[in-house]
């Protein structure tokens, strides 16, 4: 017999230290189980998670492309029914204002928007806008507004688009005496609205002023010099006709432009046809 068989023989492990070693072992065990439950189960999770981003991705894109070809319907029914009909320059904004609410629309197939390409847009637009040769242009620019606003707001519904929270340095600078006086106030009373959107791609008469709101004389004169003082509108030449001045003019979109950011607020809404729901709806657009 060797020495080692002597030693255990001399010394042979207790039960209870036998036991505790079976017992370290199976724990070391369940550990490493455990582990490798643990690590399986996060592979699981991570595949999962991915495949379920990628449903989640590839629903998205047929939606925003399904909203896309409905943008681009609406682009070309709107420019088609509102623009003037007999301009020589028609083909050439028509193609201009496509292109550029085209590229706008195209926005919404991002999960992330950002004021960058939105100010872009805008400020295309208004340049546009600018070059315009004629007085009748500003038709053909309200209604390319108008489909600006409803595509900006689709954006807002839909949660991929948020004013910059930057912007709150703008409101707090905002003088509010001086956007009473001279914005507020001066078309706070109705049949002053009335006169301003009367001019706004015409030039109009006394006498037609005052066949539009129902006053005579004196009390349709104080209206007119109300909006001629606030420098809204002016007269041509004495007696002659009142057209909007391009401060009155930049006031009316803006309340245009409010008016409509609230009509396409839900996302349901967003999608309807702004020339139908005028027909459903009192015309208070300007």
């Amino acid at each position: 017999m060797n020495e080692v068989s002597k030693e255990k023989e001399n010394n042979p492990e207790s039960p209870e230290k036998s036991e505790d070693r079976e017992m370290a072992e199976i724990k070391a065990i369940r550990e490493k189980l455990s582990e490798m439950h643990s690590d399986i189960k996060k592979m699981m999770e991570y595949s999962n998670r991915l495949r379920f981003e990628t449903v989640l991705e590839s629903s998205r894109q047929e939606y925003s492309n399904a909203l896309l070809n409905h943008l681009f319907e609406d682009i070309e029914t709107g420019l088609e029914r509102n623009m003037v009909k007999k301009c020589p320059e028609k083909k050439n904004c028509t193609s201009a204002f496509t292109a550029l609410l085209q590229q706008n629309a195209g926005l919404i197939k991002q999960s992330k928007v950002d004021d960058t390409p939105i100010f872009d847009n805008r400020k295309k637009l208004d340049e546009l806008r600018c070059g315009a040769p004629y007085s009748k242009c500003e038709k053909c620019f309200s209604e390319v507004s108008n489909l600006f606003i409803k595509q900006v707001k689709l954006m807002r519904s839909m949660r991929i688009y948020a004013d910059n929270q930057e912007r709150k340095p703008e409101i707090s600078a905002l003088e509010t005496g001086v956007v009473m006086s001279e914005i507020l106030e001066p078309v706070s009373n109705n049949q002053r609205l009335e006169i301003l959107r009367a001019v706004a791609f015409e030039t109009k008469s006394f006498s037609a002023f005052s066949e539009l709101t129902g006053l005579r004389g004196g009390n349709l004169l104080f209206h007119l010099q109300k909006l001629t003082e606030s420098g809204l509108i002016l007269q041509q030449h004495e007696r002659g006709d009142y057209m909007i001045t391009e401060k009155g003019f930049k006031i009316l979109q803006g309340l245009n432009e409010m008016y409509l950011s609230l009509q396409y607020s839900p996302l349901h809404n967003s999608l309807e046809d702004p020339i139908q729901k005028r027909k459903e709806k009192p015309d208070l657009t300007f």
